[in-house]
């Protein structure tokens, strides 16, 4: 989607401070983190929210949680990290780009909020 904030930073039209980036995925430092650790994982294909995917895109949703493992492997913050996916402007959705908050790297309490 050529106006979508996510796709921009995919294409590098807009600045980001890239974490990690293959064939499927793209992971950048979130900008307001709630812990040492908040990078947002997205898929390069524009979806929306999770209510707009559709069958085929379950392992590209799939693929940003495991590039949200190998992050937080990498970041050594295995003993504890949260991921989580947003889905619509009451639960905070901002960006409507599907996206996956990887947040750890501190205890984190529950519930989140």
């Amino acid at each position: 989607m050529a106006d979508c904030l996510f796709c921009r930073i995919i294409r590098n039209e807009v600045p980001s401070r890239k974490v990690y980036e293959d064939d499927h995925t793209f992971a950048f430092e979130d900008l307001n983190p709630q812990g040492p650790t908040h990078i947002l994982v997205i898929p390069k294909k524009h979806i929306a929210s999770l209510k707009d995917a559709k069958a085929e895109d379950a392992e590209l949703v799939g693929r940003c949680y495991l590039t949200a493992a190998h992050i937080a492997r990498e970041r050594s913050i295995e003993d504890g990290y949260r991921t989580v996916l947003n889905v619509g402007p009451r639960a905070g959705q901002s960006v409507f780009h599907l996206h996956v908050h990887l947040i750890g790297g501190r205890n984190l309490q529950w519930p989140p909020g």
